[in-house]
């Protein structure tokens, strides 16, 4: 079922809001949140995270993952949906291209998600900018706070990958320009206000956040917050519309709630909780994904995401690929082609795998074929999982679309029919210091952890303002289990090292600094926009 006007209003019927949904065009809808509480006695349906290995630069098939596998839920005559991440433009315009899936399995219309979309991220960038603006305004007529400009903590923003903005000086000019001061860009995803309307439960709620935003600090060192700028109240009417999630169809017609983009190795990297928290009462199944490796995006989605949301996980799927597996056993010291490469690569799936159980899951595996895969390395793999007692299937929703995936399908639903409560790896109540550490031992595998000067100060700084109790958001490379993006495979015996703590108070959490983390990526040398065009009829190509 393509996503037409048409069918994206029967979707809606078949879910029983057809009279709730605020259309966007012919093909996408937004769902008010009142429909939540009009939904409040339906039963939950059951949720289910699909995670992944280590990645390669490229990816390996996350997104068409979660879209193949809710169209293979439907062919099997299952009530689904699905809630995944919305797109930002400068990924999209850099190495990856589009975030919408591929081939038979993607969301439409799929250029139009990848680009502005509802408008969401244009909000978010436009309130974030908003404060931005206000931090500046407020010194430059009096600065009643007495904001130290050379500590001001809030950065800029913008929705593209652009490496000249990640330092840059503002106010050069007279002295009507404002005041001269070092100021930074973040692209939006990497924005605190993306990962505060991801988490906001309500509009109340999301004021309350937006108001908590640590901004500054005084020239005596006390703590400046958006609320003391009145700027939660304006910044929270920019995002009104962009707080309710946004409902399209698959190619094969599964309802899916695409909202919000927190990255995945800086914020908590999941779709809202307001779009999971609809979609389980709508559905009998949810298919959710979360950022990068298991180790960040699924820590996140079940120490943070799922604790905030009060949200029940019922089944994990790993999702990983031969040539992900390749890549980390490439530097294997016994080298005699793709099957050495293959099985010295494995023991990073075990280690992820392991991850999920301490969180008390048994996962499915989920292998994301490739034309480029031989017969050989598969049957290679399927000895290596089964010598390992893994549930796994070969899957193939590119080419193949929801019918791809069946036998993966059907062991997802055994796995979801069992009741299993998560075992978080901290209380947030701890500690900072054991909550770090915490996470880098048992979930990384490191042997410890050392705290640079400045993250020892930031430490201190935290426990004076009374931020000891909010959760811990580690920024990590997605590329390795450790902080150095270039230790593949299973490393072990490595240490964490923590550069420093940033405060995302609105968020509710902190954010310990591991390794060289870009919250403002730039573009490769040949980006993914020298491929797309729009031609004379109003199509745009290049964009996959």
């Amino acid at each position: 079922m393509a996503a037409t006007a048409s069918n994206i209003m029967r979707a809606a019927e078949d879910l029983g809001i057809a009279d709730d949904i605020e259309t966007y065009g012919k093909s996408i809808a937004k769902v008010p949140l009142p429909v939540l509480e009009k939904l409040k006695d339906r039963k939950d349906g059951r949720l289910i995270l699909v995670t992944s290995t280590n990645p390669t630069p490229a990816g390996e098939g996350k997104t068409t993952t979660v879209i193949g596998l809710g169209q293979a839920f439907k062919a099997l005559k299952q009530k689904v949906m699905i809630a995944i991440r919305e797109p930002s433009m400068g990924p999209c315009f850099g190495i990856k291209g589009g975030a919408t899936g591929g081939g038979r399995s993607k969301v439409e219309p799929s250029d139009t998600i990848n680009l502005m979309f509802t408008g969401d991220f244009p909000a978010i960038s436009g309130a974030h900018n908003l404060l931005s603006a206000l931090i500046n305004n407020h010194i430059y007529h009096g600065n009643k706070l007495r904001i130290d400009p050379k500590r001001i903590v809030f950065p800029r923003t913008i929705d593209m990958n652009d490496r000249s903005l990640r330092n840059v000086i503002v106010g050069v000019g007279d002295r009507n320009t404002g005041i001269m001061a070092n100021d930074a860009y973040v692209i939006t995803p990497a924005s605190e206000i993306m990962a505060i309307l991801g988490l906001s439960t309500s509009y109340q709620d999301l004021k309350d956040r937006l108001s908590r935003i640590l901004v500054a600090f005084s020239d005596e060192g006390k703590p400046v917050f958006a609320k003391d700028l009145n700027a939660h109240g304006s910044m929270a009417a920019i995002l009104r519309d962009a707080l309710k999630p946004n409902l399209v169809l698959t190619t094969e017609g599964v309802p899916a709630f695409i909202h919000t983009g927190p990255f995945g190795n800086i914020a908590h990297g999941t779709s809202s909780i307001l779009a999971d928290r609809m979609a389980l009462k709508l559905a009998d199944f949810v298919i959710t994904e979360s950022g990068f490796g298991s180790e960040l995006g699924a820590e996140k989605f079940f120490d943070i995401a799922s604790s905030i949301g009060n949200l029940q996980v019922s089944a994990v799927v790993i999702v990983t690929t031969i040539r992900a597996l390749k890549h980390h056993g490439a530097n294997s010291a016994n080298k005699d082609g793709n099957l050495s490469d293959l099985e010295a690569g494995f023991p990073n799936l075990l280690r992820h795998v392991n991850i999920i159980r301490k969180f008390n899951f048994e996962p499915v595996v989920s292998i994301n074929v490739f034309t480029s895969d031989t017969d050989e390395e598969k049957q290679k793999l399927a000895l290596l999982l089964e010598t390992n007692s893994l549930k796994y299937a070969f899957a193939d929703f590119f080419s193949q679309g929801g019918h791809g995936g069946l036998e993966l399908a059907k062991k997802v639903m055994e796995a979801a029919g069992k009741e299993t409560q998560i075992q978080r790896v901290y209380d947030p109540k701890e500690k900072v210091r054991s909550k770090i550490e915490k996470i880098a031992t048992t979930i990384y595998g490191a042997s410890g952890v050392v705290y640079s000067e400045q993250a020892a100060k930031d430490l201190r700084q935290i426990e004076k303002l009374g931020f000891s109790g909010l959760y811990v958001c580690m920024a990590k490379t997605q590329y390795s289990l450790s902080d150095n993006p270039k230790l593949l495979g299973s490393p072990e015996g490595f240490v964490v090292t923590i550069k420093g703590v940033n405060i995302a108070a609105g968020s509710g959490f902190l954010i310990p600094m591991l390794g060289d983390i870009m919250t403002m990526p730039g573009l490769p040398a040949v980006p993914a926009a020298e491929n797309i065009t729009l031609s004379d009829d109003g199509e745009i190509s290049g964009l996959s």
